[in-house]
């Protein structure tokens, strides 16, 4: 591989119950229906004869296409590109492998799975891989700190990300105690003024002491700029607490991002609940990766699964209408890729499983007259949060963990990936035996002009994108004398072929990431819909995880199963569904605030 060869790639709290876990065998059937269910293929139309047709195989296509399969419905996936996985799957870099090595693998960008998944685990737990008794699920492996890195001679700080090994027993974890551990983190690991770490741990406390009513009716209203007066504190302050919290994890503006959002899934349920180890999957902590590229270490095999259980999959498919008729959905009218091969698609039930900006055109006015929720997706925003691969002679792990760049106007965060791929080994199974690791970066700021061109991202051609990224890169990891990133290391890169038009005057990503602007959760839909053969699963459907996210996904797939479940009244056990963690202490405060909100007076910890 020449350098920069890779820059010219081609397109390519518990569980809340109803049933349990598995299917039960069905009534009237009992042994037969069993055994069938454990036969590796053709049982799903022997066992119910229901079809069911899942517009999109990415996280939340694929779930719901695992649990329907596992409750034996014939189910076809149709997917746009031809491969599975959407934005989680990895693909190729074209034409980088010799010697009988696999292509550089590359990505939308890097994946993370935080400690507090839990529906998601439970799926790749399902997902059986040879040598792994508990299937895809053990090729997970932690990060053990998390960097965030400064430029301009600031010092980086370093965050230990093991949950705690003697967590606070029950009824030990007041108000007090949180608010002590909150303080003495950001002594340790900032420089922030006394009275403004006193300031923002006093605002935590309003918000871990906030019922659901005021969080859904006040904190949804509110931007986290706000909710914690950003603009009237340090730079440093605004920096640390209100972008690193928002932009560089979620590519949604502190000015505008929802405070009930970032208070409860990145504040509690991610850093505050992960360091306790509270509300966890299992034993897990708060980082995780995965030990391969994503397609060989999850993908590949849950296609291979799905398939062994009847699932099929129709790739390289435009949905182009979802069609209403008498009163349900009549069928979906899709055609090839390239606009050849138009036809109508029929089954018995429907899952819209696309991505919220793909999905909501495919919606007509007679569907969307059916069911008001679906013209308020309209509202619903969608933002830039992609990166580059970039492929280095040396190896170059920076941190076990992942580095958010704080400084950076990109808003930058980046992962060392070659370091977690056990049993991977770039020269001997990748591109042409020079590449020894791969930096994945990604731009969550896309609209902000740049350290070298002062272009934004979107208005730098592809070439320039790649040299401002590495340029933010090394302005906050060769600062203090040390120099991590070295311009001869760098052998090529990648960037997701979505990305189209940069440098012109209509850039396009087609694989955008729903953003959290206040007011959000009041347009997102609920799984099921007024229509009874039609569902929406997707990261942009009402669900208690609240974000963005592959968790979120998965759980939407399983409100859909349930609710498609529902409609055909069928008596196999309904998907179960684990939400976030509420610590029990915390419960009366929030049922004092309940009273207080609705007397329309302030939480009692609020004092402006």
């Amino acid at each position: 591989m020449t350098t920069e060869h890779a820059q010219q790639p081609q397109e390519q709290t518990g569980p809340t119950r109803t049933g349990h876990t598995r299917r039960r065998f069905l009534t009237g059937a009992g042994g037969v229906a069993g055994a069938l269910a454990l036969w590796p293929a053709g049982s799903a139309s022997a066992a119910s004869g229901k079809r069911v047709a899942v517009l999109g195989g990415g996280v939340s296509g694929l779930s719901a296409a695992h649990e329907l399969a596992e409750r034996g419905y014939a189910v076809t996936v149709y997917e746009y590109y031809d491969a599975l996985g959407g934005k989680a799957r990895s693909m190729p870099v074209p034409g980088t492998a010799t010697g009988g090595r696999a292509d550089l693998p590359a990505e939308h960008g890097f994946r993370f799975f935080p400690g507090f998944y839990r529906n998601l685990p439970d799926t790749m737990r399902r997902i059986p891989v040879p040598g792994n008794p508990h299937g895809v699920h053990d090729n997970l492996v932690s990060g053990t700190e998390a960097l965030f890195a400064r430029a301009g001679g600031r010092p980086d700080l370093h965050f230990p990300l093991r949950r705690a090994t003697t967590p606070p027993r029950p009824g030990d974890l007041t108000l007090g105690w949180i608010r002590d551990q909150l303080l003495s983190a950001l002594d340790l690991g900032t420089r922030l003024p006394a009275h403004e770490a006193a300031y923002f741990a006093d605002r935590l406390l309003v918000h871990l002491t906030s019922c659901d009513a005021r969080r859904e009716g006040q904190w949804e209203k509110v931007a986290w700029w706000d909710f914690i007066r950003a603009e009237e504190m340090s730079a440093e302050y605004r920096t640390l607490l209100g972008v690193g919290q928002t932009r560089n994890l979620v590519a949604t503006r502190a000015e505008v991002a929802s405070t009930r959002t970032v208070g409860r899934v990145i504040i509690e349920a991610l850093l505050l609940w992960g360091l306790l180890g509270r509300g966890m999957d299992g034993d897990a902590d708060i980082d995780r990766v995965l030990n391969a590229p994503t397609s060989e270490a999850w993908i590949d095999p849950w296609e291979a699964h799905l398939r062994s259980l009847g699932v099929e999959f129709v790739l390289g498919t435009q949905v182009h209408e979802v069609r209403y008729d008498g009163g349900a959905v009549s069928g979906v009218r899709v055609s090839a890729r390239d606009g050849g091969d138009e036809r109508t698609v029929t089954a018995d039930h429907y899952v819209s499983a696309l991505p919220v900006e793909h999905a909501r055109v495919t919606w007509g006015p007679a569907l969307r007259a059916a069911d008001p929720q679906l013209a308020r997706c309209d509202a619903l925003q969608a933002d830039w949060m992609t990166g580059v691969m970039f492929y280095l002679r040396t190896p170059t792990p920076v941190v076990h963990g992942h580095v958010n760049c704080l400084d950076s106007p990109w808003s930058v965060t980046a992962v060392g990936q070659a370091q977690f791929w056990h049993g991977r080994d770039f020269p001997r199974d990748y591109g042409d035996g020079r590449a020894r690791d791969c930096l994945s970066a990604i731009i969550s700021e896309w609209d902000k002009p740049g350290i070298l061109y002062g272009k934004t991202a979107k208005e730098c051609t592809k070439e320039e994108v790649v040299a401002e990224l590495w340029a933010q890169l090394k302005d906050g990891l060769n600062d203090a004398g040390k120099t991590t990133l070295r311009d001869e290391d760098r052998l090529g890169w990648f960037m997701d072929p979505a990305v189209t038009g940069l440098g012109g005057p209509d850039p396009q990503n087609r694989e955008q990431l729903l953003i959290h602007p206040t007011g959000t959760l009041y347009n997102r839909p609920t799984a099921r819909t007024k229509v009874p053969n039609f569902f929406l699963a997707g990261d942009y459907v009402r669900t208690d995880v609240d974000l963005a996210t592959m968790e979120g996904a998965n759980e939407s797939a399983r409100l859909a199963v349930n609710a498609l479940l529902d409609a055909d009244n069928s008596d196999a056990d309904r998907c179960e569904i684990w939400e976030l963690y509420r610590p029990p202490e915390l419960e009366p405060l929030k049922r004092v605030d309940e009273v207080r909100y609705k007397l329309g007076l302030p939480n009692t910890f609020d004092l402006g």
